[in-house]
């Protein structure tokens, strides 16, 4: 006759592993997650000064083709819409049917003439919305 053994093993993480696992990606995250938020912050300021110099095409087309920029009330969306007094515009500018707005969601500012002898400006106030500012916070603008 033949006595068969078994043998159960109960495998799994102790405690103590589990919490050094976690230790670790506590670590990684501290490491990490500072510099992948420094990265992101940056990506948003690059798409409003991107987007600043589409809309400085867009209305140098504009002026080429009208023999003028928009003017202040007319704004950025004589880009997409035909104003009552362009003749010869040739629109929309821009690819899409309505103006974007920064990266932060506000609306782009535009003013004609510009200040200092510039034909326009437009800018946006950054992530805090309200003029100056460092970092996340600064002025994007289209004159520098």
């Amino acid at each position: 006759m033949s006595s068969i053994s078994s043998r159960s093993t109960i495998t799994g993480f102790s405690l103590i592993e589990l919490l050094v696992v976690l230790a670790i990606l506590g670590l990684l995250a501290g490491v990490v997650g500072p510099r992948v938020m420094h990265f992101l912050s940056g990506s948003k300021t690059k798409t409003a000064k991107l987007q600043i110099e589409d809309f400085s095409t867009a209305l140098d087309l504009f002026h080429l083709e009208v023999g003028r920029y928009p003017t202040s009330s007319e704004g950025l969306t004589a880009l997409i819409t035909r104003p009552a007094s362009a003749n010869n515009w040739n629109g929309p500018y821009l690819k899409k049917q309505q103006v974007p707005k920064d990266p932060w969601g506000n609306e782009y500012h535009y003013q004609q003439p510009g200040q200092e002898s510039r034909a326009f400006d437009i800018y946006s106030f950054g992530s805090d919305n309200s003029q100056g500012g460092e970092g996340e916070a600064q002025d994007i603008v289209s004159w520098e």
